[in-house]
């Protein structure tokens, strides 16, 4: 199976993927926009995206691709964050002047750096990429910061391990695939129940129709879906009540802007529910009081 990841071979988006799926082929990717085209025009399978980080937050590119994007959410996985200095074979840890890494990584390092005030954090475009550049220009005062994946693929040395200033450093990745077959010219889009019509491009999405139920993973107990709310007052209580009334409890909730669209916002939602009658029964109270709603994918929870 050709799998899509965002970076370079050696990331933390590799290894999740490869425990994420054991026999797999990893095609990486420069931008996220093109793991998703990829996966759209079906030259990979699958792909495997950082979603959430404990100590960063939500990948914002992501989630705001996912609503956007034929895709669908089939499982979740909660790989620990272990960020290592990795050089060339024969540097030494005294002789670094620089340390390079993607910006993420390096504001989880900020001790490493007050522990060594000579090495400078530069920001890199990946993790796994800053240890490919170093290595391969064979730099004598520069490494990388990167999971130990990055030290295999690219022949670097570990000169100091688990460096994070937080050892509870989680990162959740999605397992995602092409939402169901599409043919040439076609747009898979089931419409709001209520209206018949789509709006903003985003329609009602029922992950429990019969065309969406062979999506679903097996013990699939967990379900993310995106929704905006009508501007009305208590529009969002409304929204929030079909889940309390179901005795349903929410994971996750948090707001993000919508592109192109000036203080309005898209709520992403996790509920701890999967292929049953009750939420079956809050989508589609949900599809009666809010703009439009989107089922991102419904899967095992890790």
């Amino acid at each position: 199976m050709k799998v899509a990841i965002q970076g370079e071979r050696g990331s933390f988006s590799h290894e999740a993927a490869e425990k994420m799926l054991s026999r797999c082929t990893v095609v990486p990717c420069a931008r996220s926009a093109e793991v998703f085209d990829r996966i759209e025009a079906g030259s990979v399978q699958a792909a495997v995206i950082p979603i959430e980080n404990t100590l960063a937050g939500t990948v914002a590119e992501h989630a705001d691709l996912l609503v956007t994007r034929d895709v669908f959410i089939q499982a979740e996985y909660l790989l620990r964050i272990v960020h290592n200095v990795i050089a060339a074979p024969g540097v030494k840890i005294a002789s670094l002047r620089r340390v390079l890494s993607h910006p993420v990584a390096l504001d989880q390092c900020r001790d490493f750096f007050r522990r060594h005030p000579q090495i400078e954090p530069v920001p890199f475009y990946d993790t796994a990429g800053s240890v490919k550049h170093v290595t391969a220009d064979r730099l004598q005062d520069a490494a990388g910061i990167a999971g130990r994946q990055a030290a295999r693929e690219y022949a670097g040395k570990i000169l100091q391990a688990g460096i994070e200033d937080d050892k509870r450093n989680f990162t959740r990745f999605f397992l995602i695939r092409r939402l169901g077959p599409i043919r040439k010219g076609q747009k898979l889009h089931p419409v709001s129940p209520k209206s018949g019509e789509t709006r903003m491009g985003h329609p009602f999405s029922n992950a429990f129709d019969a065309g969406y139920k062979r999506m679903i993973p097996p013990k699939a107990n967990k379900t993310s879906i995106a929704f905006q709310v009508k501007n009305l007052p208590g529009a969002l209580f409304k929204s929030l009540s079909v889940f309390a009334l179901r005795d349903i409890s929410l994971s996750k909730i948090e707001s993000r802007p919508m592109r192109g669209r000036p203080w309005e916002y898209v709520f992403y939602v996790d509920f701890l529910r999967g292929d049953d009658e009750p939420a079956r029964n809050a989508l589609r109270h949900l599809g009666e009081v809010a703009e439009f709603v989107k089922v991102l994918g419904v899967y095992p929870a890790a």
